[in-house]
């Protein structure tokens, strides 16, 4: 593998890395992210990977400036044709003009570079081909409009990119893109406005990415030359500039065509058609432009981590405050259906009705100890009227629910950033936890039940009010029915419950019977918030720091092997 293709394999693996990173959260560098991690996705398409599979393609020259800088101008005059309308109101505004000559415009009209713009040919601007991947789709307002001159020598391009100071910010976006898709940057300002903050914001980007750089000093009226190339070349050594070329082209008539008289432009027309006919500079041109832009690339991917490492720990932050708020919850749950708190009001009145009734004691006599032996044959098979009891338990084991899960919601909603929708635990979904829980006791006590002597031949009686005991059991801390002053309602029915219980099951199997009922309704109550939960844990698809990191580092170590190969 040369280096090119391993550094070309670096990149395109840095391209996936770059394009799964999100940074959703409000960070304190989450916008600043943003911004490079978009920068450095489209430069990586647009130019960084096409120009390492291909070398030898042609030198595509951005020629960019301000707004009435006479860029189209230029362009026409350069070669020699009317390609680019000049004026307020042109092509440019709505899609960059490449001009290239008919021996390299196939490269063009390809997907080599800039792969999300779509293309039209010759003046027919509706004429867009169609992008390669499904997953992107051009931007109407950015479609490369491809003409050919005869009049440009092979192996040299030009783009007449939007003006840098537009009044519509998509055209600022769209010169700075293609800026970053440039082997090099002519920039033209005028006499008027070379000292303007815009265009020196551009030339130290250049600076910095160590583009090949041209200038254009334009406009310039007759008999200031001198003066105004001098204090422009001041400048620019100022901003460590002084050794790019700069052309100076004095103010003048255009010809009939619109075009500069060939004579005034000479200069640069002779400087870009030895350029374009020596395969060398052209290579240096590119290699140089390259080097500076892969050379960018590290420190922007460690940008990416660090603001990465900070949307992790925010993230983290938030799920924790969202883990607690459900996490406390259902202690609240667990506790309030542990205490005997729900073994009062309504569900006591329901208890002790039950049980004055005599139905649940039909039939049991005094000594416990026969209670095991008789209790089948006591047994009427009658249904128990129990159902509300159950019900007072169901509304009352909903309400526990509800309310705790309304709360974590609110918590939730203040922990997190731009929440959804408010949809707390309802209750109707309480309340059908409840009797699917309850469903599940019966199921249980008939089960545990059946491997019990003489159980097995126990009708639907025994099932359910032992059902019914159980879920009481549920409710206090020590797994006893409750006795004394809360079910107080007869002489002998203090401990009726958890006699039955003990006489069927035994005393350790009652402990058990309720020690799973609560722990299967807890479990349920657990799931229910974990729905609610899901809402608002906050996974956004963030890239991992150290594997951004690792991958900063391999770009370095395949630059140097690149350029100690070339």
């Amino acid at each position: 593998m040369t280096g090119a293709d391993q550094l070309g394999a670096t990149l395109t693996e840095l391209r996936g890395a770059v394009r799964g990173a999100r940074f959703p959260l409000q960070t304190p560098g989450a916008g600043h992210a943003r911004t490079v991690a978009h920068d450095l996705s489209e430069q990586l398409d647009d130019y960084l990977l096409p120009r390492l599979a291909r070398l030898d393609a042609p030198v595509l020259v951005v020629v960019g400036g301000s707004t009435g800088a006479g860029k189209s101008t230029l362009i026409n005059s350069l070669v020699r044709a009317p390609v680019s309308a000049a004026g307020v109101l042109r092509p440019t505004t709505r899609s960059p003009v490449l001009v290239s000559h008919p021996a390299d415009s196939q490269w063009f009209r390809g997907f080599h570079i800039l792969p999300r713009m779509s293309r039209a040919t010759g003046m027919d601007t509706g004429m867009f081909r169609a992008i390669r991947d499904e997953d992107e789709r051009p931007n109407p307002a950015a479609n490369i409009h491809l003409v050919t001159a005869t009049g440009l020598t092979p192996g040299l391009a030009f783009i007449d990119a939007p003006d840098i100071d537009s009044l519509v910010a998509s055209n600022r976006e769209l010169a700075s893109q293609l800026f970053a898709a440039a082997d090099l940057w002519l920039f033209v300002t005028t006499a008027a406005r070379y000292s303007d903050a815009v265009p020196w914001e551009f030339l130290h980007a250049a600076k910095e990415r160590d583009v090949a750089l041209a200038l254009v000093m334009d406009r310039v009226p007759p008999g200031a030359e001198a003066e105004v190339t001098a204090h422009f070349e001041e400048l620019l050594a100022e901003h460590g500039l002084d050794e790019e070329q700069l052309f100076t082209i004095s103010e003048t008539t255009l010809d009939s065509h619109g075009l500069l008289p060939e004579a005034v432009i000479r200069p640069l027309s002779e400087w870009f058609a030895k350029l374009a006919g020596d395969a060398v500079s052209r290579a240096e041109v590119v290699r140089r432009t390259l080097d500076g832009a892969v050379r960018s690339v590290p420190d922007r991917v460690r940008t990416l981590a660090d603001a990465s490492g900070e949307q992790a720990a925010e993230r983290d932050r938030v799920n924790d405050a969202v883990d607690a708020a459900y996490a406390d919850a259902l202690d609240t749950v667990r506790k309030d259906l542990s205490d005997g708190a729900l073994l009062k009001g309504e569900v006591l009145a329901r208890w002790q009705e039950l049980v004055g009734t005599g139905e649940l004691l039909r039939a049991l006599q005094a000594r416990v100890g026969r209670w095991r032996d008789r209790l089948a044959a006591a047994v009427t098979g009658r249904q128990v009227a129990g159902e509300p009891l159950r019900e007072a338990l169901t509304s009352g084991v909903a309400a526990v629910i509800t309310a705790a899960g309304v709360e974590a919601e609110d918590r939730a909603r203040a922990a997190v950033p731009d929440p959804p929708e408010p949809d707390p635990v309802t209750s109707a979904q309480a309340e059908r936890l409840v009797r699917d829980w309850q469903a599940g006791v019966l199921e249980l006590v008939r089960v545990e039940g059946a491997s019990k002597r003489g159980m097995a031949r126990v009708a639907a009686y025994t099932v359910n009010a032992t059902g019914l005991l159980v879920m009481i059991a549920v409710f206090t801390a020590t797994s006893f029915i409750p006795t004394g002053a809360e079910v107080g309602v007869a002489a002998g029915t203090t401990v009726v419950g958890q006699k039955i219980l003990e006489a069927i099951f035994g005393d350790q199997a009652v402990r058990t019977l309720a020690a799973k009922a609560r722990k299967d309704l807890l479990a349920r109550v657990e799931a229910l918030y974990a729905e609610d939960r899901a809402r608002f844990v906050l996974d956004p698809p963030l890239a991992v720091p150290g594997d951004l990191r690792a991958l900063a580092d391999d770009i370095d170590r395949a630059r140097e092997a690149w350029g100690t190969l070339r």
